[in-house]
């Protein structure tokens, strides 16, 4: 830390409230009581989330110091957080692989000397198996981010409420919220600890624990209340990107999504911007992309228009950078999101999700 971060955090309690954190990651002594104490050292309950809200009041260099001195706060406890995690995670595992430690000095006889079931099933040969159809597909989208420049970011997927919905534009009681059934957890206070519904609170995080600027696409798993069906799963995987800098518009966002849909979809493909809304960007956009059945002269995947909708996307709300304390006069930024399953399944001309999660080889080994 610097003499002026030091002095401005002192002034408005950032160093109070970042001493209080560390002590209660430090004073965690499971993972249970870890995840516990989360809200409390630094997130919706914490005193920085107190002082965050103070920042409208700021004059903008007073908000801009401020706004620093607490991102560095809550970068060093997510750090602090996340290596006391990995100690009481293999504390955990190494009493759990104690307490289950298995006698195989029979079967390692039988393997030996040649005979029994064992010997006879480890002499067979062995299929090789690959990855995943969802995972070669969200690799190869990281590959295609990167090589534009883009940095793939990684989040918890049991979330707080602050993360995923209030500081994305979404307080309680917001309609918006009817978008997502959310599975909540029996964790803190009601309605305060869920599985994520989407991966922007990876975008919140980043936007968090360093400053502009941000260039990011955030892959992951995701949960909701849905019924499976052709089209929809609890369990689904999202990619998401982020950009904050000086002087990004809505040509930009265009242009990315552009460059994209050539890479995955192959030559000839493009993509255009609908007027749609999402609470946390404004303007927001639906974006679409030529059929990859037909090529854009009509078919009955896209109803004829000769576009499938893709996914979601926008310019990032102002409230958004008020909430994690970046100057919205200074910076601006764009955000969009879709589901990788889905893109698989475009690929493959899959028509049913669920062929996904079946685990049935015969449909897994075509891939």
């Amino acid at each position: 830390m610097t003499g002026n971060w030091q002095a401005v955090g002192d002034m408005n309690g950032v160093a109070t409230a970042l001493e209080r954190g560390k002590a209660l990651i430090a004073g965690a002594s499971s993972l249970t009581e870890l995840r516990a104490v989360e809200a409390e050292a630094f997130g919706k309950r914490s005193g920085l989330s107190a002082i965050t809200a103070t920042l409208r009041d700021l004059e903008p260099d007073e908000r801009r110091l401020l706004g620093q001195s607490l991102q560095q706060a809550r970068a060093e406890l997510e750090q602090l957080y996340d290596r006391r995690r990995a100690v009481l995670a293999a504390e955990e595992a190494a009493r759990q692989a104690g307490s289950e430690r298995l006698d195989l000095s029979e079967a390692a006889g039988l393997f030996t000397t040649g005979h029994g079931p064992l010997a006879e099933r480890m002499s067979a040969p062995i299929a090789r198996g690959h990855a995943h159809l969802v995972s070669q597909v969200r690799d190869e989208l990281e590959d295609i981010f990167v090589s534009m420049g883009f940095e793939v970011a990684e989040g918890p997927e049991v979330e707080d409420d602050w993360h995923n919905f209030e500081a994305l534009n979404m307080p309680p009681h917001h309609p918006a919220r009817g978008m997502f059934d959310t599975f909540y957890l029996k964790a803190g206070e009601p309605e305060s600890v869920l599985l994520r519904t989407h991966t922007s609170p990876v975008q919140v995080r980043l936007m968090e624990s360093q400053p502009p600027p941000i260039y990011a696409v955030v892959p992951g798993r995701c949960y909701r209340r849905d019924t499976p069906d052709a089209r929809h799963l609890p369990v689904f995987h999202q990619v998401e990107a982020l950009v904050v800098d000086e002087g990004i518009s809505m040509g930009d966002l265009a242009g990315v999504l552009e460059t994209f849909t050539g890479a995955f979809f192959g030559p000839g493909r493009h993509a255009r911007l609908r007027p749609s809304f999402f609470p946390f960007t404004e303007p927001s956009a639906e974006f679409d992309v030529t059929c990859w059945v037909c090529g854009g002269t009509g078919c009955r995947t896209c109803s004829g228009s000769g576009w499938v909708e893709l996914g979601g996307c926008g310019m990032v709300d102002p409230a958004v950078f008020h909430a994690v304390g970046i100057d919205a006069e200074r910076y601006t930024g764009f955000a969009w999101g879709f589901g990788i399953d889905r893109l698989a399944a475009a690929r493959t001309g899959l028509a049913d999700l669920r062929d996904l999660v079946d685990n049935d080889i015969r449909f897994l080994s075509q891939f």
